[in-house]
Order: structure tokens, then sequence, then C-alpha cells
């Protein structure tokens, strides 16, 4: 019998990569590896127009739909975005804004409110610092140009919420600056950080705030995850396994090159100081696949999700994935 042809849709990412190139197959698998490395087109093409067999996807538009009960996907657990995002707040130091708290009160931009990343930030802004969010007015709009992201596609939040679209004619960037917002936070950052004076983060010192932040709470912030389509799946759920073991050994051939010590697999001159770092605080899985593993991330995750009023309630972690036994 022929392996069954499947398209994937993701970046290119280096635990991804041996996809790509056909060192690893997942079994009875005809994979076509299509690369796209603006993942908001992915989630929209897949959510809207079923276009991908399978792809990664915001966990924050997978979840909330999962949950809501209209969701044409099924997720494994995959990760292949995982991003800390304390350094991603950035704030015009003129605002005044020294800590978090002072957050509140303020305007505070954002590409897409309901984005994984947003959720990630509001929720670590609440528990580790005691922001009250209801006490910021958010402006949600494009970072680098005028308007607003047209593809999200997570449901509409639950209880109102004070944000306002963007309809300046002028991108969030530009606003930070003029210091008609006092600060921005989500998946990008200003492009005027590092080149404008008065642009500049919340927490200077974010490697350390990230590490300590792992360290005393075990979360390692979920971008996207694998998703299938329900269709494909139900046709056929040999799937979710075999593409979960696919994944798991291009990552593991990935962390095995990384950690190659003959050359440099990357344009970073010091990178094996990180390398010994990453070890040190995250052990010999730094970027680990499965729900036990995850079931720290995944449960605060899903506790921000309903808090921030995107979720009704919260659904049982095992329901959200398909089995991979």
């Amino acid at each position: 019998m022929p392996d069954l042809p499947l398209t994937f849709a993701s970046g290119l990412y280096d635990r991804v990569l041996p996809l790509y190139t056909g060192e690893v197959s997942p079994a009875g698998i005809d994979l076509s590896f299509i690369i796209n490395d603006r993942p908001r087109e992915i989630f929209h093409a897949m959510t809207n127009e079923a276009r991908f067999d399978a792809s990664e996807m915001s966990c924050a538009e997978y979840v909330t739909r999962a949950a809501a009960g209209d969701c044409p996907l099924v997720a494994i657990p995959v990760f292949p975005s995982r991003v800390f995002r304390h350094s991603s707040v950035v704030v015009n130091r003129k605002a005044g804004i020294g800590n978090p708290k002072d957050l509140e009160g303020r305007r505070v931009g954002t590409p897409i409110y309901t984005s994984t990343a947003a959720v990630y930030v509001r929720g670590f802004l609440a528990h580790d610092y005691g922001v009250d969010l209801t006490r910021i007015h958010w402006v949600q709009g494009e970072m680098e140009r005028p308007g607003t992201n047209p593809n999200p596609s997570a449901p509409a939040l639950l209880e109102p919420v004070d944000i306002e679209i963007n309809q300046s004619g002028k991108p969030l960037r530009q606003l930070l600056e003029d210091g008609a917002i006092d600060a921005t936070m989500g998946s990008v950052v200003p492009s005027s950080l590092g080149r404008h004076p008065d642009i500049v983060r919340l927490f200077p010192d974010f490697p350390e705030v990230e590490r300590d932040y792992y360290r005393r709470t075990g979360i390692f912030p979920a971008m996207h995850v694998v998703v299938i389509r329900r269709a494909v799946y139900e046709a056929h759920p040999f799937v979710a396994k075999s593409l979960f073991d696919a994944f798991t050994a291009a990552r593991d051939l990935a962390l095995a090159r990384m950690r190659h010590e003959g050359t440099l697999r990357y344009m970073l001159p010091w990178m094996w100081k990180e390398v010994e770092v990453i070890r040190e605080v995250f052990g010999d899985d730094p970027w680990p696949y499965g729900i036990a593993p995850n079931r720290t991330t995944l449960q605060a995750f899903i506790g921000y999700l309903t808090e921030q009023a995107m979720i009704a309630a919260p659904p049982k972690l095992e329901a959200l994935f398909v089995p991979i036994e």
C-alpha cells in the first residue's frame, strides 16, 4: 500500500528541518512540507480554508475553538514554537513606567489581543506582578504599518474588555514613539527598540528574568501546536502517532546538531555558553513534546484563557489532544 500523501505547513524551524530535508520521514506518510515563515497566514488558511492536512497553529486559537466545541482540527502535543515573552514588553521611558504595576491606567498597544503571546504576557503580569488587567486600556493594531491584522480567528471574547482599534493612521510603533500609547506587548517588538532613545524594554535584563520565571513556575510558554484536520485524522487515525514520532525524531536530531562542538551551527559566536545555560536550566530535554512534561505550562495557559474571558471554563487537558500511543 502506498504511503498516505499529507501536506504540512510550518515555518522552517531547526526542530522541524529534518522533516523538510527528508532525513526524518513519518511512517506511512508521504509528507509534503510547505514552508511559510508568516504563521498568521498559515493559521488563517488552516482554520478558514482547510488548505493543509496538518500545520502549526496558534495555541490560543486552537484551544479557544476546541473549548467552544467548534473546531475542525485535532492536535498532537508537539510545540514547534515556544518563546518567553518578558522580552516583548516595550515602553516609552518618558511615560514613567518603572515596573509592571505602572502599566495600570496606561494605554498599551498589542497587535492581536487574543494572540497566544498576548495571553501569556497578561498572564505573567497578573500572576507574577499583581497587575490589574482591567485597568489597562488596550489599543489593537499592526506594529509596523497602519491598520489592524485582518486575519485573527479566535472566538469572540466572553466579557467586555477595554480595547480600542487603532484607527489613527499610524502603526503602533509610531504611536509609542509619539507618546500616544505608553507601551506595547505581544509577539513582536517595535523596530525602534534599540534605535530610538526613549523606546526600551520593561525588563532590560530579560534573560535572567525569564530564567528565574521558568525556575519558579515551570512554565515555558508554548506559542504554536501541531494540528491535523479532523477529517484527515478520523479517516487515518495512525497519522497522529506517526507525526508525533517523526517530530520527536526531528527535534532530537536538531538538538544533537546544535550540541556538536566541531563547528558553530548558528551565527551565534558564544553559542556554547548558551548551550551550557540551556542544559543547566532545562536539563537534557529543553523542548519537550507530550502532555506530561508540558502539563504545568498548558494548565497555566488554560487558566489564563479562562481568566481573560477567552473560554468559559477550563477543558480537561487530555481532551485537547488525540491519543499518540
